[in-house]
């Protein structure tokens, strides 16, 4: 089955038959866990009745011979089976059996205990997605200490080679809101999954948020996990992730580069955002379009952001209000209503530049001021430094420019537009940042 776009697998609902769309899913990947399970499913029955919802327990089963599927229809749940290996297959396999809104996921093992799905539901307003978390305070975990050591060292890898601010990448006990998962192409098929799917909900600027949780040790039976073989998956999704969070895809790209470990990309961030802080005249009626999730547009807490790119506004949702998703070609604003519009890094990703300056213009208001930045291609430097990023992060934003600019070039368009040209630096001596003042008459034509 291909799971590109998982949540819509089974929108027609016609092998789910006439039963009510339930309010939460819950998945339980199986694995000859029939003891396990019949303890198990009796209790989150218990809790779902304290709950009050409609809920449905979809126990994927990957090919048990211990019964495990005639209990867990004994006790109510839904038996599907699993087509794809490992644990990643199976969780796949859930997700694409249910139409709830809300998915939990969980082990059949007994370390999760089933209250805790009740805190989930009472929480699902505060994230997208919550995690059932070890480390955080007021989590623990009951487990042996080779187990922890090998837990933590593969959660603090994680955690810093990526960037992300979430100490239990690897906790399966977690609620997602169905959207969250829409789309997404996972690779993973092993517990590795389990770091692909929270990497690339955050990579869309979901909301991920951990709730301490006590984990403790399996009921019957023994683990599943093989060291080798699930270490070296666990590289490999390491190095895939490592990309994706380097991209132009990851929502908090432009964000994370102000403090990133690269000394010119820090560098460049932070030059940037200090020369065009420093052009603004004035911080009232300010407009920033393609604004991405740079440190630009959270200092000018009363700007307008705009981007067209939907996980950058929803990443920059909790930290800047208000947003506006749009093209910088056509903005749902008045004429002459905005006294500054800043468009930093945007021209050049276009093919008609010349339209998103016309609309700058209709949208300023007689003598606001515009600060256009952007790379300088007549300048020998940027072709070298482009190339070299290109090689090093061959997902950033290098492959994306297609409309060069020279400083004559955007002077002259500027010009004919009927800019005074104000100012005009330089980050790394190769991308010009220009002030201009829009003229208090209109220019002739």
């Amino acid at each position: 089955m291909n799971h590109t776009s998982i949540v819509q697998a089974r929108a027609d609902g016609r092998d789910q038959g006439a039963r009510p769309s339930p309010d939460l899913a819950i998945v339980i990947p199986a694995l000859n866990e029939r003891e396990n399970l019949e303890l198990l499913l009796p209790a989150l029955r218990e809790v779902i009745q304290t709950i009050g919802i409609a809920t449905e327990i979809v126990v994927v089963d990957g090919g048990s011979r211990d019964g495990t599927r005639e209990a867990a229809e004994r006790r109510g749940a839904r038996v599907v089976p699993q087509h794809e290996r490992g644990y990643g297959g199976a969780l796949l396999a859930g997700f694409a059996a249910t139409r709830a809104p809300f998915i939990v996921t969980m082990d059949a093992d007994l370390s999760h205990r089933p209250l805790f799905v009740a805190e989930f539901w009472n929480r699902r307003g505060e994230a997208e997605v919550l995690i059932a978390s070890r480390y955080v305070p007021g989590g623990r975990a009951d487990m042996g200490w080779v187990r922890r050591l090998l837990s933590q060292i593969l959660n603090r890898t994680y955690r810093r080679a990526l960037s992300l601010p979430i100490r239990d990448l690897s906790s399966g006990f977690r609620m997602y809101r169905r959207e969250t998962l829409a789309g997404l192409d996972f690779q993973a098929r092993d517990f590795d999954i389990l770091e692909e799917i929270l990497i690339r909900v955050y990579a869309e600027g979901w909301r991920i948020v951990e709730v301490p949780f006590h984990y403790m040790s399996r009921g019957s039976g023994r683990s599943h996990a093989r060291l080798l073989k699930f270490g070296w998956a666990f590289a490999k999704t390491l190095a895939r992730m490592w990309r994706l969070r380097n991209s132009v895809a990851s929502a908090d790209y432009d964000y994370r580069a102000f403090d990133s470990p690269i000394w010119l990309q820090r560098y460049w961030q932070r030059a940037r955002h200090r020369i065009v802080l420093g052009y603004l005249e004035s911080r009232d009626a300010v407009v920033d379009v393609g604004c991405g999730s740079s440190r630009i547009i959270i200092d000018l807490p009363g700007a307008l952001a705009v981007d067209i790119l939907q996980n950058k506004l929803r990443w920059l949702r909790p930290l800047h209000r208000p947003l506006v998703r749009a093209s910088g070609d056509l903005l749902p604003l008045r004429e002459g209503s905005v006294d500054t519009l800043i468009t930093s890094e945007v021209i050049e990703h276009v093919p008609n530049a010349c339209d998103h300056l016309a609309e700058a213009t209709r949208i300023l208001r007689p003598g606001g001021i515009l600060v256009v930045g952007t790379p300088d291609y007549g300048q020998w430097l940027w072709w070298v430094l482009e190339w070299l990023y290109g090689k090093i992060l061959p997902d950033a934003y290098a492959h994306e420019h297609i409309t060069h600019y020279t400083r004559t070039k955007l002077h002259a368009e500027l010009g004919a537009l009927g800019y005074e040209i104000l100012d005009c630096r330089y980050v790394g001596f190769c991308e010009m940042i220009v002030k201009a003042r829009k003229p208090t008459v209109a220019p002739r034509t």
